[in-house]
């Protein structure tokens, strides 16, 4: 079993919500220049990685969980998938209600509230890393039970030395790939493969650790 470090103090009911309430806020209030910086990233190795390894025919139910303002939701959407954001800032969501006229959920990552076995795919593409450490399980679990029999989970999330805390108004923490491994695989899921991104650089300029998971 994988156990928090063990400098983290437990956080209780009061600690979550302002978590939460701190990093949807931070979000929230740079969500325009958020999308400017964001909107053209790369990140077709992501989606290739998740889509790959999907057994299923297309169309593919897909969630995009921690969607920003809709950017792969869109993609899943051209690529004629059956496509479903969501994400726990309301402007967030409203901003990727307007860009993709797609289902967009407004949840926190702390109180998800799914559909069991609905989803071929999961996409968490640069999100999971805002969930406490100590809330992990609950987490990975609850997206276990909402993807169907086989269905993959991606995730791609900045590594490091297993230290998490609030970093300016944003809690993060900050794993490396054995401790991330122990969380996922510890919640049901059974790995297919990882990579370090940037694609072509040396491992020191790679700070995204991506892995590629399926339900049994």
């Amino acid at each position: 079993m994988t156990e928090q470090p063990p400098d983290i103090d437990t956080l209780d009911d009061d600690g979550l919500r302002r978590v939460s309430q701190s990093t949807l806020g931070h979000y929230s209030g740079r969500a325009e220049r958020f999308w400017e910086g964001t909107r053209d990233h790369d990140v077709s190795q992501n989606y290739a990685a998740l889509l790959d390894a999907i057994e299923g025919e297309a169309p593919l139910t897909i969630l995009d969980i921690g969607c920003g303002p809709g950017r792969d939701v869109q993609y899943f959407k051209s690529l004629g998938h059956d496509a479903m954001g969501l994400d726990g800032s309301e402007t967030f969501v409203e901003m990727a209600r307007a860009h993709t006229g797609c289902e967009i959920l407004h949840q926190d990552f702390l109180a998800l509230a799914l559909p069991d076995r609905h989803f071929d795919g999961i996409f968490a593409n640069a999100t999971l890393f805002h969930v406490p450490s100590q809330e992990l399980p609950r987490v990975l679990s609850e997206l276990l039970a909402a993807l169907k029999p086989s269905g993959v989970l991606f995730t791609s999330n900045p590594r490091g030395e297993n230290e998490e805390g609030y970093r300016e108004d944003r809690y993060c923490a900050f794993h490396d790939l054995e401790a991330w491994r122990g969380f996922v695989s510890d919640a049901g899921f059974a790995e297919i493969h990882h990579y370090y991104r940037p694609e072509g650089k040396p491992r020191a300029e790679q700070p995204w650790l991506a892995t590629v998971w399926r339900k049994p």
